[in-house]
């Protein structure tokens, strides 16, 4: 029990010599039960990883009500606390990585580094085109295996165009999502942007997105790193899943980020922050203008 909400939790301890100082808290995708990340979770070589499944999915009952990123976030620090940890890594893959964003702006003394998997700044990204977002539009694929055989690459793209297969190992592991669990995940994020305190994040950040995502373009990545002051960009050749289909190549882009002791935050003025923000979105909001038009001319 976390803060009145019970809570399934998992915890994967690295068993390598050289561990990191700091866990990983990770959180997963709208609907998903965390042993989706299981195939990430055991190509972590020197990473304590913890994951819990949101009220609502998976063994997490569904709260009463609806529920904000600002919510989770407390929950998530709330349980962070509870484990006797002062300073964490966070890392969050698509619904996931809103939240990820909402926790590194809440509490920036907790966070130390921050990784952005398959996600974007909330309802002001560039959008999938809308027949992928009516395909997202409920939990079907979670609980109608033949459903997701038939719509699985047009989410996912990448390596899920090329190797059905794929398909039924990842639904195999799905269980977790409910209807209004379901919903409840979407009516979080109704509304919910990043982009007016993108500027402020003092975490060194790693953005990673699939270069081949039609659920979330990656012109998305190209916003959140051209944004957060301390952030870079890495491509991964993939879809949206490429943390589940290329665990071991993921695991370790993010564990060599993690440890690298030379990189350091430079410290500068909240205005010279903000006048590099307000440059950058300038910039961001043409490549978005720009992707929308390539996407309608492919129409």
């Amino acid at each position: 029990m976390i803060d009145g909400q019970l809570l399934q939790v998992a915890i994967r301890r690295s068993s390598g010599q050289q561990q990191q100082q700091q866990p990983l808290l990770l959180f997963n995708g709208i609907g998903a039960n965390w042993e989706l990340a299981k195939p990430f979770l055991e190509a972590l070589t020197r990473t304590t990883a913890i994951i819990f499944d949101v009220p609502g999915v998976g063994g997490s009952p569904r709260p009463l009500l609806p529920y904000r990123p600002s919510r989770l976030a407390r929950l998530a620090a709330a349980l962070v606390a509870e484990l006797g940890y002062t300073e964490i890594d966070v890392a969050g893959v698509s619904w996931g990585g809103g939240i990820a964003q909402q926790f590194a702006h809440q509490y920036p003394k907790l966070c130390r580094r921050l990784v952005l998997a398959a996600t974007a700044p909330g309802f002001t990204m560039v959008p999938a085109s809308p027949a992928v977002l009516w395909k997202m539009a409920t939990p079907r694929r979670y609980t109608d295996k033949d459903y997701m055989n038939r719509i699985a690459a047009d989410i996912y793209g990448g390596a899920f165009r090329h190797d059905p297969s794929l398909i039924g190992r990842h639904a195999a592991t799905m269980h977790g999502a409910r209807n209004l669990g379901y919903l409840f995940q979407l009516l979080a994020m109704s509304g919910w942007t990043s982009l007016p305190w993108l500027w402020s994040l003092p975490q060194q950040t790693l953005v990673l997105m699939g270069s081949d995502d039609p659920l979330v373009p990656p012109v998305n990545g190209h916003i959140l790193a051209g944004l957060i002051p301390n952030a870079e960009l890495r491509m991964i050749d993939d879809g949206h899943l490429f943390i589940v289909t290329r665990p071991v190549e993921t695991a370790a882009a993010i564990e060599a980020f993690l440890a690298d002791t030379s990189r350091r935050v430079e410290p500068s003025p909240p205005l010279s922050r903000m006048a590099n923000w307000v440059r950058s979105l300038v910039s961001t909001f043409g490549e978005r203008r720009d992707a929308q038009s390539q996407q309608e001319g492919r129409k």
